[in-house]
């Protein structure tokens, strides 16, 4: 397996043992991703499930909890769909939550403080 491609893995739909050990230790402890993209960097951020988007907000800074407004969000696989944020956005696949959005695991979130 060590020597397989990623992509032949994917083809005989082969699991590595980091990948699987990650997947299931977040389960185990609860915990999901959500990320933030700009035009410098994407980036994916670890949180408990069940968490607020303020509390979401503050794995970024704690400012994004206590100055919380609103937070656009998008899944990721509708962003990929959609090729860009602004595409996303003109074609009204952008959602305005607030305070007491649950955030999902995949949820590409855009914070308004």
């Amino acid at each position: 397996l060590s020597s397989m491609t990623k992509e032949e893995m994917k083809e005989l739909e082969v699991e590595s043992g980091i990948d699987k050990l990650i997947t299931e230790s977040y389960s185990l402890l609860g915990l999901m991703n959500y990320f933030t993209t700009g035009p410098e960097e994407t980036r994916a951020w670890t949180i408990k499930k069940g968490s607020t988007a303020p509390e979401a907000g503050a794995a970024i800074h704690t400012d994004f909890k206590e100055k919380f407004i609103r937070a656009d969000v998008i899944n990721w696989q509708d962003l990929l769909t959609a090729g860009s944020y602004a595409t996303a956005r003109e074609k009204g696949l952008l959602r305005t939550e607030g305070k007491e959005y649950i955030v999902k695991d995949g949820d590409v979130i855009e914070f308004r403080i």
